[in-house]
């Protein structure tokens, strides 16, 4: 159970995290309609939509007139989905998709009404009634509009254009090695609230203390009573907005603390007038000290799992909370009490299930490889990026790590990119700790030597590693590599692992047998238990999952097979071996 101390309020207090403002936090929490279930959908390859007007689209005209495209009678697709697994024909397709969905309003005119997507991949153009509410750019990240005056009485029509094709100017950018799921892919929704609504809310523990902070939205912000319930820590308290509806306050308290061993959650209730908003949150702090990663003041080792946004059973885009419960408990199943959540931000429910579960996560954004580090333009893409997985996240206990790269070039131009996006990660949320992933080791006679300037950024040092796979070492040099690192940092090793097809059994000589990808994790766990910096690992990854990067016939087939289990969750022999040293490790 909570415990609790006096509460007091600081009216000129500033909360540590900061609000953000573009974004409905706790949208689960809202009143809504669902858009999700049956679109119609035009594949448009030659981008002919806007010229002939897709988006005014209001049913289907007499036959007397020339028209060249009728959603009523064109391809369905379900929402949340992604369109490559749903139909045969769209499996490699990068372009252009319509969707369009008509629903019926009762229109509440003392209401707001605000359009919200989960995602869609990649660059979105959203339609209501013919007229454009908004774009949005970016694949893996919620958005919303405010369509209040674009809907009307009875009869709508919503349609959104989806482009899911790779450009040098994107995050991520033309090359990946993970399927390119373009599509609506989490769900959609039509929040009705009233004219003044609390937008935003933020709430983190240190000290004896949680800092609260409240943003309303409205004509009626200034001055707004805005009541905060903590039952079991007898917190019941009621604020005054100022006159730009935000608060700000610090209440003593002494919860108990999340951890991956009790990962306590306490009901919270904001509200505003007679709406309730309500949320489970944990409270815990994180931070660094020399070598160790500290959870609540005390050194944790992070025993992992990298996780591909891929549905337990097979391919196609994970979203639902069922999806999350599977491959959240099969890393639990492993042992583990860490995922990195790779390489994008997943659904908003692998967080909350996470929280639920206990398993502390390296969240992410797709700076990936080498995109357009030079562009100005592109690092406020990745800011923009970060700051929409914020708005949404903030409030996870689970979500300890921001992760801000992965496997970029070390040249001065990229890392003077990184720089300028730590800087503005951490004065956004000093929080939490940053990282990146990085291969550019350097090669010493003994082993490898972590040395690249970068680091110096980070709180906390990621490596990937894929000794006895890519690199020309065999297995068993890499178990006698010694690594250093000139950082008094803790490391993380981010990937590490081998290919093979499940129930491919032969030679541990053979690539892409279940033997020979045991031989490379046995003699790699053996190299990590030599590095002295080390303070977790997350092998790549749990399943095997789509990439257009590995077409060998008859066994990857557009799979990646890194996976300690097949796509279809049959467990691999190596998923024993990280299991066994997870156990060890934990005792």
């Amino acid at each position: 159970m909570g415990k609790s101390l006096s509460i007091f309020f600081v009216i000129a207090f500033t909360a540590q995290l900061a609000l953000a403002s573009d974004l409905i936090q706790n949208v689960s929490s809202r009143n809504q309609i669902s858009l999700n279930g049956q679109w119609n959908v035009i594949v448009d390859p030659y981008d002919v939509g806007d010229k002939r007007k897709f988006q005014a689209y209001q049913g289907p005209v007499s036959k007397t007139k020339l028209s060249e495209f009728d959603f009523d009678s064109a391809m369905k697709l379900q929402v949340p989905g992604d369109w490559n697994t749903q139909a045969e024909e769209l499996f490699f397709y990068e372009g252009s998709v319509w969707y369009q969905k008509f629903l019926s309003l009762d229109i509440d005119k003392s209401k707001r009404y605000i359009l919200h997507f989960d995602a869609v991949n990649y660059l979105s153009h959203v339609f209501v009634n013919g007229k454009e509410a908004g774009v949005h750019e970016g694949g893996f990240t919620p958005f919303e509009f405010d369509v209040t005056g674009f809907l009307q009485q009875g009869k709508n029509s919503v349609v959104v254009k989806v482009n899911n094709r790779r450009e040098p100017d994107y995050i991520p950018t033309m090359s990946t090695d993970w399927w390119n799921y373009g599509g609506i892919t989490r769900p959609v929704r039509l929040l009705e609230l009233e004219k003044t609504y609390v937008k935003d809310y933020a709430l983190t523990w240190k000290d004896g203390e949680i800092d609260v902070s409240v943003e309303v939205e409205g004509p009626d912000k200034a001055d707004a009573s805005v009541k905060l319930s903590i039952p079991e820590l007898k917190i019941n308290k009621t604020f005054r907005a100022g006159n730009d509806g935000k608060v700000n306050a610090a209440l003593s308290a002494e919860p108990s603390l999340w951890t991956p061993e009790s990962p306590y959650l306490y009901n919270v209730k904001i509200s505003l007038n007679d709406t309730d908003i309500e949320d489970k949150v944990g409270f815990r702090t994180i931070s660094v000290d020399g070598n160790d990663i500290l959870l609540n003041g005390k050194p944790v080792f992070l025993r992992g799992i990298a996780i591909h946004e891929e549905k337990p059973g097979g391919d196609g885009r994970a979203w639902s909370v069922e999806d999350a419960r599977v491959l959240l408990g099969w890393a639990k199943e492993l042992g583990t009490n860490y995922v990195r959540l790779a390489h994008y931000p997943h659904n908003e429910n692998m967080l909350r299930v996470a929280d639920e579960l206990g398993l502390l996560v390296w969240a992410e954004i797709p700076v990936y490889w080498d995109i357009q580090f030079e562009n100005d333009l592109v690092l406020n893409k990745a800011i923009r990026q970060f700051s929409e997985m914020l708005d949404r996240d903030k409030n996870r206990a689970s979500v300890i790590l921001w992760s801000i790269a992965n496997e970029t070039p070390n040249t001065p131009v990229r890392t003077r990119f990184l720089t300028k996006l730590a800087d503005s990660v951490r004065s956004t949320d000093p929080t939490r700790l940053i990282t990146a992933a990085i291969n550019t080791q350097s090669v010493t006679g003994e082993g490898r030597k972590i040395d690249e300037d970068f680091a110096n950024v980070v709180d906390v040092i990621g490596i990937n590693t894929y000794c006895g796979w890519y690199e020309d070492d065999t297995p068993e040099e890499c178990a006698e590599f010694t690594w250093e690192s000139k950082f008094d940092k803790p490391i993380i090793v981010s990937e590490f692992g081998a290919g093979a097809l499940q129930g491919n059994h032969g030679s541990d000589s053979e690539f892409f047998t279940e033997e020979y990808q045991s031989r490379v994790f046995r003699n790699n766990l053996t190299m990590l238990e030599n590095m002295d910096n080390l303070r977790g690992v997350s092998p790549w990854l749990l399943k095997d999952f789509r990439s257009p990067r590995r077409p060998l016939s008859g066994v990857q087939d557009y799979w990646n097979r890194k996976g300690l289990m097949s796509e279809q969750g049959i467990k691999k022999d190596v998923w024993y071996l990280m299991k066994k040293w997870y156990a060890e490790k934990a005792n």
